[in-house]
C-alpha cells in the first residue's frame, strides 16, 4: 500500500480556521539594503515561520531592492516574521489595500 503524501503547507494553513486558528494576509513593501540583495530573505521567510509568501511585484537595482509581497499566516507568525525581517535591517511597509489585487 502506498502512503500518502505529504500536505502542502498553503493547504495545511487552508486548514487553519477548521483547527481554530484565523488566517490573516498582510501585504507589505519590503525594501532591501544593498547587503541583503543576495540573500534569500524571502525563502528563509518561508521556512522560519509557518507563513505563506506571495511576491506580487519586484524591482531590483544595484543599490536596493523593492517587493511587493503577501504574507499568509495565524496573525501571530505574521508579526513574528515581520519583525523578523525589520531585525534584518530590511525596511517593512504595509500596502493600501486593494493596491494590488
Amino acid at each position: 500500500m502506498t502512503p500518502n503524501p505529504p500536505r502542502s503547507r498553503v493547504k495545511a494553513l487552508g486548514d487553519a480556521p477548521r483547527m481554530g486558528r484565523k488566517i490573516v494576509r498582510e501585504k507589505v513593501y519590503l525594501t532591501y539594503p544593498t547587503k541583503l540583495l543576495r540573500e534569500p530573505v524571502i525563502y528563509q521567510l518561508g521556512h522560519k515561520f509557518d507563513v505563506v509568501t506571495n511576491i506580487r511585484g519586484a524591482n531590483i537595482s544595484a543599490e536596493t531592492g523593492l517587493v511587493a509581497l503577501e504574507i499568509d499566516g495565524s496573525a501571530s507568525q505574521v508579526a513574528a516574521a515581520i519583525q523578523w525581517l525589520r531585525d534584518l535591517g530590511v525596511q517593512v511597509e504595509p500596502i493600501a489595500k486593494n493596491v494590488i489585487e
